[in-house]
Parts: C-alpha cells; structure tokens; sequence
C-alpha cells in the first residue's frame, strides 16, 4: 500500500497516511478538525535504478522455465566476450 502525504491549508499541519489506492482520500484534519486536507504530490521514497533487474527474478515453476529457455543469447546491452566491437580498439 502506498504512503500519501497531506496537508491541511487552514492550519499548516502535515501528516503521511498509508492508504489503498482505492481508498477515498482524507479531507479532516486531526489537528484543528477542519475539512481542509489536501494530498501532496512527492517522490517515491525509492528508486530501482542499475542493472540486474529481470523479468526472471521473480518467476516460479512453470513461467521460470519458459524464461529460461529463452537465456540462450546474451541479454542486451551485455559483451560476448574481450573481443567485443564494443570496446575500442587499442
């Protein structure tokens, strides 16, 4: 469940709700009891970022093995080898 960020524009005060996405969003404030929350728009609180992130880390049984006989050629952006056209040539 995501983690929503509030904040109320009668007195200021700032709270985080972890919420469905479902889930209506709060309007009543639990500090001055006025319905004058509004919901802030911020940054995910990570980020998936590198290599090594594949569609097989996650499968099991019977999808893994379909995925796995597909690994036969080298996965994009990766180098055969030493002699790869890639590198520059010395």
């Amino acid at each position: 469940m995501p983690i929503y960020e509030y904040r109320c524009d009668g007195c200021g005060h700032a709270l985080e709700a972890l919420q469905r996405m479902s889930d209506a969003p709060l309007t009543l404030c639990p500090a001055c009891g006025k319905e004058q929350l509004s919901k802030q728009i911020s940054a995910a609180s990570f980020r998936l970022k590198g290599g090594g992130w594949y569609e097989t880390d996650f499968k099991t049984g019977k999808k893994k093995q379909l995925a796995d006989s597909d690994s036969g050629s080298p996965a994009k952006g990766t180098t055969a080898g030493k002699d790869s056209p890639t590198k520059a040539a010395s």
